[in-house]
């Protein structure tokens, strides 16, 4: 008998054991495990006006940038500056090989000289062959006066009449021959100043006032036509060219206030604003271009360097804001979701403008007071359990 007590008594407390085991399975797999409640942080709907803003992140460029080369191929004679060095408008930077551009401009000015001693040969004879008809027409009247008085045969008054038509015909043909010089000093003249112009190419000269920022060929180097020698800049000219995304950059416009912080050094905040909008976008990376303008330059600015660009948008209306957390996408539409009672529902929504700070502007959908989920540890569904917490950050309790 004491043996089935002792039995009994053993199998009692293995299934009080069990039990015991079993509920805390079932609290661990309540509490921590795949049917545990979903941890989430929860926001109330604000109500207040937004400081929309944009960011971006762009390059230090010049607006005024020269690639300075020669018109035809050529060697590079002499390079007279160096990257860094501030030049003047019209100030020698470098000279190709005239080859013999010089002898040729020599040999033209020969034959304009000899082109002149034959325009004044051809004027010397237009003054003689004037002279000559000057002449036969007094003798032409004469006789004509003496032929009416038959002092004279009506032949001799012929000849002389024939001469006189002689002489006009000199006239003419010297006035040609004038004609036909002067048009060989114009084009000798015209050939001389065209060779003279390319004389003038070889003379790399600075377009306007700037900074030398690459010097890409050396003196016995041969470069094609358009090929860079010098590279100028205008400081005055800098900018910042920032790239803004697509999605965010409603509002985007000219005149827009900026605050510019260089990479070089980010302790300092410069003033700027939007000078010019591209109108070609980035397909690629969804992006908007802009070009920002500084107010005042500063001194120890670089080309290619990196800038974060803070663009200030004007206040919108109060109304209706929630952080930009709490926005999630279900089945292709923009909501949030609400707890209600402890229960979720999703809410589609309309936003609007969006400050850097976080927050977004809700054009309707929610009310002012509800709460929000902000985080959540997993994904969210309707009928998921969720236990509101501080944070997501540490152990499960």
């Amino acid at each position: 008998m004491n043996l089935f007590f002792r039995q009994a008594a053993s199998k009692s407390g293995l299934i009080l054991l069990g039990l015991v085991l079993l509920t805390g399975f079932v609290f661990v797999v309540l509490r921590s495990g795949p049917l545990a409640p979903v941890r989430v942080t929860v926001a109330a709907v604000s109500e207040g006006a937004l400081s929309p803003a944009l960011f971006g992140v762009g390059t230090v460029e010049a607006r005024r940038a020269y690639l300075i080369g020669p018109t035809t191929a050529g060697r590079v004679l002499k390079v007279l500056v160096d990257v860094g060095e501030v030049v003047k408008a019209g100030q020698l930077l470098a000279e190709m090989d005239p080859v013999d551009l010089d002898q040729r401009v020599a040999a033209l000015d020969a034959s304009i000289a000899r082109a002149s001693s034959a325009v004044a040969a051809a004027e010397a004879q237009r003054q003689d062959a004037l002279a000559r008809r000057q002449l036969a027409v007094m003798n032409t009247r004469r006789y004509v006066d003496l032929g009416e008085k038959k002092f004279v045969s009506a032949s001799a008054v012929e000849s002389k009449q024939q001469e006189e038509a002689s002489a006009q015909a000199v006239i003419s043909a010297a006035a040609a021959n004038l004609a036909g010089a002067g048009q060989d000093m114009a084009r000798l003249k015209a050939e001389r100043d065209g060779l003279q112009q390319q004389r003038n190419n070889v003379r790399l000269l600075a377009p306007t006032d700037g900074v030398i920022t690459a010097r890409d060929a050396e003196p016995g180097s041969t470069v094609v036509a358009g090929q860079s020698v010098i590279k100028l800049i205008e400081p005055a000219s800098l900018w910042v060219r920032v790239r803004f995304d697509q999605g965010r950059s409603g509002g985007l416009a000219v005149g827009l206030p900026a605050d510019i912080v260089l990479r070089a050094n980010p302790s300092q905040t410069l003033r700027g604003k939007v000078a010019r909008l591209e109108l070609v976008s980035d397909s690629i990376t969804e992006e908007r271009v802009a070009q920002v303008a500084f107010d005042t330059i500063p001194t120890d600015l670089s080309l290619g360097e990196l800038a974060e660009v803070t663009l200030t948008l004007p206040a919108t209306p109060p109304g209706l804001l929630v952080s930009n957390a709490s926005i999630r996408q279900q089945s292709g539409k923009s909501g949030v979701w609400v707890l209600d009672d402890g229960a979720l529902r999703f809410v589609e929504i309309q936003t609007g403008r969006a400050s850097l700070d976080g927050k977004v502007q809700v054009k309707g959908g929610l009310k002012a007071g509800e709460q929000v989920v902000i985080h959540s540890e997993k994904e969210l569904a309707a009928g998921s359990r969720v236990k509101v917490v501080e944070s997501l950050t540490g152990a499960r309790p």
